[in-house]
């Protein structure tokens, strides 16, 4: 699975979720400008991702990747961890 195929999107989240087998729950947050405001607003998504090796923790920074659908609404693998919790 190192070699990539096309431009997949990745984002950068943080786990708050580690209850499933093989599966994480991803919290990405972004910034956004109100479109009558002008305000900057944070919005947040929870994505669910597959952890191969079970290695993630709740509170590890991750880096994510699309992929093809894994399951009902798993459509998202873990690529990286870029920080562990303490």
């Amino acid at each position: 699975m190192d070699q990539e195929r096309g431009n997949r999107k990745t984002l950068t989240g943080v786990v708050v979720s580690d209850k499933m087998d093989k599966t994480v729950v991803v919290r990405v947050e972004r910034l956004v400008r109100h479109p009558v405001y002008h305000k900057t607003v944070k919005r947040r998504k929870k994505f669910k991702a597959h952890d191969q090796n079970n290695a993630c923790g709740v509170g590890d920074k991750v880096l994510i990747i699309e992929s093809r659908p894994l399951s009902r609404d798993k459509r998202w693998r873990i690529k990286e961890i870029l920080e562990k919790a303490l």
